[in-house]
């Protein structure tokens, strides 16, 4: 019998019914569950409401089912808040696999140190890799002062770096930023609402908020012997490079200025080198043409709403409505 946790864990969810009930089945096999899982679903039929009523054998947390009010990963966890009862909140991306032990290796984790606010879990096909020169030239730039290694970290522009797996690291190791992919917070960590309601639709970099503001009064770590497979399956959300650029550029400014409090002309000018190495990425690195074009009317497109929220937050001196990123 699996140990039962007081988590509850948080799934957003579209029209991904086959990777969400893969999940389920590799929870079930978990030495540790958690006690509730809230489920919002954004779907346009029940299949995914169907898996629920029918979890995988093995599955001894309760399912809480709710149908989204509004579409998106933030939105979609935001609603959530209202039906969690436990004491520490675990968001999980609807397509991971979790590798043995999991959860009871980020639950130990977790309660290894009373001031660390949230733990994620190494995932196995998604790791930092040292960098070319190149890279690490654009990292010491970003960042303003060399590093050893910019693994887990947030640097300049909130430019954002995935933990490294290595066995001279230790079980518990020190980051600047989580992913909603899979990690565990103490929920007293949290501040409400969880995600500003900026963050819509593919709701990108909206972990990366979260976690910064958790990192302002509490520590941050991944758990290397926690592990996970993403699947990554993706969605309609992503398969428009123009939008998903435009909305990168969009949301990397939101959470340079507004969460980080970066505002200065040298921010500005490590922002916008960064969108210039991303398309020299996209053309000579990755070689995908195709994608090129988009992805730079994506980016010229978000240039005139960072003008002009630019401009209305000189002017007004406060917060900037939300409105003043219309997205496509």
């Amino acid at each position: 019998m699996p140990s039962i946790l007081p988590i509850s864990a948080i799934v957003p969810t579209l029209d991904r019914k086959l990777p969400f009930e893969r999940m389920l089945t590799s929870l079930a096999e978990q030495s540790a569950q958690p006690a509730e899982m809230i489920i919002v679903d954004a779907s346009q039929d029940d299949q995914t409401e169907q898996v629920c009523k029918s979890p995988a054998p093995g599955l001894k947390t309760k399912i809480i089912y709710r149908r989204a009010t509004h579409v998106g990963a933030a939105p979609q966890r935001n609603q959530a808040i209202a039906y969690a009862s436990q004491d520490f909140i675990w968001f999980i991306d609807d397509d991971v696999v979790f590798e043995p032990d999991c959860l009871k290796k980020l639950w130990e984790g977790l309660q290894s140190d009373p001031k660390l606010g949230g733990v994620n879990a190494m995932i196995i096909n998604q790791q930092y890799k040292a960098p070319g020169f190149v890279s690490r030239m654009l990292f010491q730039f970003l960042n303003g002062r060399p590093e050893k290694s910019y693994a887990g970290k947030c640097i300049g522009p909130a430019f954002n770096l995935l933990p490294e797996d290595s066995p001279n690291l230790p079980e518990v190791v020190p980051v600047e930023w989580l992913n909603t992919t899979c990690t565990l917070y103490r929920r007293e960590a949290l501040p409400e609402p969880w995600f500003p309601s900026y963050f819509k639709d593919y709701s990108m970099l909206e972990d990366v908020a979260l976690s910064l503001r958790v990192a302002r009064k509490w520590k941050l770590a991944n758990i290397r012997s926690a592990q996970i497979f993403h699947q990554d399956v993706g969605g309609d959300h992503k398969q428009n490079p123009e939008q998903v650029a435009e909305m990168a550029f969009l949301n990397r400014h939101f959470v340079m200025t507004k969460i980080l409090g970066r505002e200065m002309g040298s921010d500005y000018i490590k922002l916008i080198v960064l969108q210039f190495f991303e398309l020299f990425s996209v053309m000579f690195y990755l070689k995908r043409l195709n994608v090129f074009l988009p992805t730079l009317r994506g980016k010229l497109k978000a240039i005139p709403k960072i003008i002009a929220y630019r401009r209305q937050s000189r002017s007004a001196e406060t917060n900037i409505p939300e409105t003043i990123y219309p997205l496509w």
